[in-house]
C-alpha cells in the first residue's frame, strides 16, 4: 500500500436521534444517524408508521369510475 494517501481510521461514538450512542470505527470525526438498532421497528418489534393511510383512499376515489367502467365492460 502507498504511504500517506489513506485517511485516518478512528474509533468514534455514533449518536442516534433517539439518544442512543454506540462505538464504531470510521474515517469521520463524528457521526449522527436518524435510526439505529435500538429504535428501528424491525429490531424492537414496535411499528412507527408515518400517516400514509389517506393515500390509498385518495387513489381509490380518484380511479373509482375507471374501475367501475372496467367491471361493466367485463359483464
Amino acid at each position: 500500500m502507498k504511504n500517506d494517501i489513506h485517511p485516518e481510521y478512528h474509533k468514534i461514538k455514533a449518536t442516534c436521534a433517539c439518544g442512543s450512542e454506540f462505538e464504531i470505527g470510521s474515517v469521520l470525526d463524528e457521526m449522527k444517524v436518524e435510526i439505529c438498532s435500538a429504535c428501528h421497528p424491525f429490531f424492537t418489534g414496535k411499528q412507527k408508521l408515518v400517516d400514509t393511510a389517506g393515500r390509498i383512499e385518495k387513489f381509490k376515489q380518484r380511479y373509482a369510475k375507471h374501475y367501475a367502467e372496467k367491471e361493466k365492460g367485463k359483464q
